[in-house]
């Protein structure tokens, strides 16, 4: 079988790798959605995804040289160990081989790309057994290094993968499948406005009307890579890409990750101002639950003393004591130490109140 591994990028993963090492993530320079920039970062991915999905025939007649087989089975799966979630695989029953196609941008990574290929290779090899070829495919035209790399080497230890940078590769079997006219976009051209005229005129050929409106969206989505956008609106229709799935898609997983990522923040906030609201509120609550609480028990503790150094109060003295304050609560706690009757009671109590 042949198992196609798609890592596309603009990926969480991806943004994420260039973030640590200090690299800007890739702009997109053409974008026809009406969307937040978030969305335009997702075209390349979903736009990749969606092709090596519907065309993986296509892809392995390309980077193979044979014909494939027409049931190609898709899994999603994660390779064992940690877990490192593949996009996409698609199993091919032709030969007992893996065939891991990558796409990439830029070379830059974290871990580095040799390194990720080489436990990539180790953990399909664990899970499957059998032939393993990788492939990365560069997207972006670049002199970087990193593009030119196809090894990880370390003492006793020599992994080779295959390298194609898209923007070298002849163009004309490209332009002869559908599912790779996307692609062809990006391929060398002497006059790149020439290629681009050539890639819509195959388009325009496509008698399923579904088909054309996809593919002519991936065309547009992937040419932002290398042309500016007036002269891709010169020669595609805006309205097409709109009808697209593939546009569809972009904009649903905006609305989704918009969505998460809506409730998520809106949780934070909630819980940040349900906690400063709960702390505002406990302090007051508990500050006057504790006043009342003290004045309770003062009340109590002061009943109890008058009871015995005078005896048992009548209810009205009883009365006229709980209506009064905390404060004088207190004061009438070191004065009944000079009562002998009731009337110094009440006296007090006749005199504080008249104050």
């Amino acid at each position: 079988m042949i198992i196609f591994d798609a890592i596309f990028p603009g990926s969480a993963r991806s943004r994420l790798a260039l973030k640590k090492r200090g690299v800007a993530p890739l702009p997109t320079p053409y974008s026809l959605l009406p969307t937040p920039f978030t969305i335009c970062v997702m075209s390349y991915d979903s736009t990749l995804k969606y092709l090596v999905e519907q065309y993986p025939q296509a892809f392995t007649r390309w980077l193979w040289n044979q014909e494939p087989p027409e049931d190609i089975e898709i899994l999603n799966t994660e390779l064992s160990t940690e877990p490192i979630r593949a996009d996409a695989l698609f199993f091919v029953r032709v030969a007992d081989a893996i065939l891991h196609l990558e796409f990439q941008t830029l070379p830059q990574s974290e871990p580095p790309l040799p390194l990720r290929m080489l436990d990539y290779w180790v953990r399909l090899y664990r899970q499957y057994r059998c032939k393993i070829e990788q492939v990365i495919i560069f997207l972006k035209p670049s002199r970087l290094a990193g593009v030119f790399v196809n090894q990880f080497t370390e003492p006793n230890l020599s992994f080779h993968y295959r390298v194609i940078r898209i923007w070298e590769c002849d163009p004309q079997p490209l332009l002869t499948t559908p599912g790779l006219l996307p692609l062809a976009v990006l391929a060398q051209a002497e006059v790149p406005e020439t290629l681009l005229s050539q890639v819509a005129a195959r388009i325009d050929m496509i008698e399923d009307t579904q088909q054309q409106r996809n593919l002519s969206a991936c065309v547009q989505l992937l040419a932002g890579v290398k042309f500016d956008e007036q002269l891709i609106q010169a020669y595609f229709r805006e309205d097409m890409m709109q009808e697209s799935v593939v546009y569809q898609r972009i904009i649903r997983q905006g609305l989704e990750q918009g969505l998460e990522q809506g409730l998520k923040q809106g949780l934070e906030q909630g819980l940040k101002q349900g906690l400063k609201q709960g702390l505002e509120q406990g302090l007051e609550q508990g500050l006057e639950q504790g006043l009342e609480q003290g004045k309770h028990n003062e009340l109590n503790l002061i009943i109890r003393l008058l009871n015995r150094r005078l005896g048992q109060l009548n209810p009205q003295l009883q009365h006229q004591i709980e209506q009064l304050s905390f404060s004088q609560l207190e004061d009438l706690g070191e004065a009944l130490l000079d009562f002998e009757t009731e009337v110094d009671l009440t006296n007090w109590l006749n005199q504080f109140r008249d104050r």
